[in-house]
């Protein structure tokens, strides 16, 4: 009650304050929360944040910011070794909150500054190749939910949490157009041939394209699990993911000749590095084509001297 006689009167009131004594881990990730810096994000975003910090809060919330040393950020960092994404992902966090921790005048300085983040294997999400695309269509059939899936993210190069929110209401006279959930770019993609004849034979009665065996939304994680299982269905492996199906967008893209600023208008990357790879990948397989070609025809050039009986 007196905490809502604050609230009344118009007092902003600190997320985890009462369990966070000033000068804590604890108490910097409640003010962490109060900044625009967070307030500003997305929701899905800011999920994200608050369970990479609520964690790191339950384990180190009663040390002290200023003890903080970059030894102890590294040990942090190296415990989770064996999941370099989930590492960097914890140091990305400690890092804006040292950040804050200056800004609060708590320390003079960023003890996360110079620690190298974890290796991650090289390739990330596995990309769909062109004989997983032939195997998964063999099993999965026009009309089912599996090739709308299917589909809708091999065409549109989006990831999940984007696909499942997709429905009538963002096609108009054959462009696709969303405003991606994660980084709140829009994107205008006009309907493959192949995607359009699966669209046409959706029922009206649901706003999402998509939906579960009980004629509900998907949530992206449950359309992961559920995609997951469609994959086992088509005997691949279970390492091609929704997302790895985003990638192959982009190196098909790539290999059809698109330059990286054509690929960021499907896929609404923000950043030319992320795509450039593919267009590097998809130069360098054209480029060993026609130097192998090139042996061959210089080859067929080259006559054989034979050598005499007496030297």
């Amino acid at each position: 009650m007196a905490a809502y006689e604050k609230a009344a009167q118009g007092e902003r009131l600190e997320i985890g304050a009462a369990r966070s004594e000033p000068g804590t881990i604890g108490a910097l990730v409640a003010s962490y929360y109060r900044t625009s810096d967070f307030v500003n994000l997305t929701g899905s975003t800011k999920a994200t944040y608050r369970g990479i910090m609520e964690r790191f809060r339950a384990e180190h919330g009663h040390k002290r910011v200023a003890h903080m040393e970059k030894r102890h950020v590294q040990e942090i960092v190296a415990a989770k070794v064996d999941t370099p994404a989930a590492a960097n992902n914890l140091l990305r966090m400690i890092h804006l909150l040292m950040r804050h921790a200056v800004d609060l005048g708590w320390r003079g300085d960023d003890p996360t500054q110079h620690v190298r983040r974890a290796k991650r294997k090289a390739g990330g999400f596995l990309t769909w190749e062109e004989d997983h695309i032939a195997a998964f269509l063999a099993k999965h059939k026009p009309g089912s939910r599996a090739y709308l899936a299917f589909s809708l993210l091999l065409y549109t190069g989006q990831r999940r949490s984007d696909v499942v929110r997709m429905g009538r209401q963002h096609v108009r006279a054959g462009i696709l157009s969303i405003t991606q959930q994660k980084t709140g770019q829009a994107v205008h993609i006009p309907l493959h041939r192949d995607l359009k004849a699966a669209l046409d034979g959706l029922p009206l009665d649901n706003l999402a394209f998509l939906v579960t065996a009980q004629g509900r939304p998907f949530t992206p994680a449950g359309f992961t699990n559920w995609f997951r299982d469609m994959v086992r269905e088509a005997k691949l492996p279970d390492g091609l993911s929704p997302h790895g199906l985003r990638k192959a967008t982009c190196r098909r893209l790539a290999e059809a000749g698109c330059t990286a600023h054509e690929i960021m208008a499907i896929s609404g990357h923000r950043s030319l590095a992320e795509v450039t790879r593919y267009t590097v990948a998809a130069s360098r397989k054209d480029l060993a084509k026609r130097a192998i070609a090139s042996l061959g025809r210089n080859t067929r050039k080259t006559k054989t001297v034979k050598l005499g009986s007496k030297v």
